[in-house]
C-alpha cells in the first residue's frame, strides 16, 4: 500500500514519516478547521505527508454518560469539510459493520478500534468499500497476530491495509509499547506508532481515562528511530476542557517543536 494511493496526499519526501493528526472526536466545524489548518501548516513546512483524523463517534466509553459525539452525519459532514477545504485525506473509527458504507462516503481512511480488531465482519465490511483500512492492534494481541488481520483485508479483495500500534496492556491500569513488535509488523504492511494512545492510564475504578502526555516526545521519538511508516497523534488546542481523551493529548501549540524535532531524526536515522 502507497501512500499515492490514498487521493490528496503530498508525499514530497518518501523517506519521511506520514502523520495521521486531530482532535479526538469531532466537537464542532469550527474545533475541526481551526486544528486542522494550523496541523497542515506545520508539516507542509515540514514536508509531512498529513491526514486529519477526527472521530465521527465514540462507541467505546467506560461509562454511559461520556461524551460519545454530536451526531454521525453531522460529523461525518465536518469531516467531509476538511477534506475540502484543506484538500487532505480524512481518517475515522468504524465500529459497526453499517458505518463502512456510510463512513467510505465521506473519509479516506477507515480505521478499525483496537477493541473491534479480530471482528471479521467488521474488517470485511471495511475493505470491501475500497478505502485503506488502518487496523488498529489489539491491546491484548501480539504483533505477530496482526498478520491475520491483515490477511482478511487481502482475503476481501483489498491490499490497503495499514497497522497501528497503540500500546499494549500492562496490568490493569497502563500501557506499555514494544518496540520490538514495530518490524514484525512492518513485514505485513505499513505500520503506525499511535503515540499517545499508547500513554493512556485506563481508571477502572472511576471509568475516566488518565494518562502520560509528557511522555509523548519520549515515545514518538524511540517510534522514529525504529523506522515506523507513519505516527498516530490526537492533538487538540485547549486538551483540558477536550470531550474525549483531553489527559493524553497532545497541545496544539506543542506539536510544530515536536514534529522539527522528529524530522531532525528521521533525517539522521536515514544516513546510517
Amino acid at each position: 500500500m502507497q501512500l499515492q494511493d490514498i487521493p490528496q496526499i503530498k508525499h514530497t519526501d518518501s523517506n519521511n514519516f506520514f502523520l495521521l493528526c486531530g482532535p479526538c472526536a469531532i466537537e464542532s466545524e469550527d474545533m475541526a478547521f481551526r486544528i486542522a489548518e494550523r496541523v497542515l501548516e506545520i508539516t507542509n513546512k515540514l514536508e509531512i505527508p498529513y491526514i486529519f483524523k477526527g472521530s465521527f463517534k465514540k462507541a467505546n466509553r467506560s461509562r454511559i454518560d461520556s461524551f460519545t459525539g454530536i451526531g454521525d452525519e453531522k460529523a461525518l459532514e465536518i469531516l467531509a469539510k476538511v477534506s475540502e477545504k484543506f484538500n487532505v485525506p480524512t481518517v475515522t473509527d468504524i465500529h459497526e459493520v453499517s458505518d463502512a458504507a456510510k463512513a467510505a462516503q465521506y473519509v479516506d481512511v477507515l480505521q478499525i478500534p483496537a477493541f473491534l480488531v479480530r471482528q471479521t465482519d467488521l474488517v470485511v465490511a471495511a475493505a470491501k468499500t475500497g478505502k485503506v483500512v488502518n487496523l488498529k492492534k489489539g491491546q491484548f494481541m501480539s504483533p505477530e497476530a496482526m498478520k491475520h488481520a491483515v490477511q482478511k483485508v487481502k482475503d476481501a479483495g483489498s491490499d490497503k491495509a495499514w497497522i497501528t500500534d497503540r500500546g499494549t496492556m500492562f496490568g490493569y491500569q497502563d500501557m506499555i509499547v514494544d518496540f520490538r513488535g514495530i518490524p514484525t509488523m512492518r513485514e505485513f504492511a505499513p505500520t503506525v506508532l499511535d503515540v499517545t494512545h499508547s500513554l493512556q492510564q485506563p481508571n477502572q475504578s472511576a471509568g475516566v481515562t488518565g494518562g502520560r502526555p509528557d511522555m509523548i516526545e519520549t515515545i514518538a521519538r524511540a517510534g522514529i528511530v525504529n523506522n515506523v511508516d507513519g505516527l498516530f497523534i490526537e492533538t487538540h488546542f485547549d486538551p483540558a476542557n477536550a470531550k474525549s481523551d483531553g489527559a493524553n493529548m497532545l497541545h496544539l501549540d506543542n506539536l510544530e517543536g515536536l514534529l522539527t524535532n522528529l524530522v531532525a531524526i528521521r533525517k539522521l536515522v536515514n544516513t546510517l
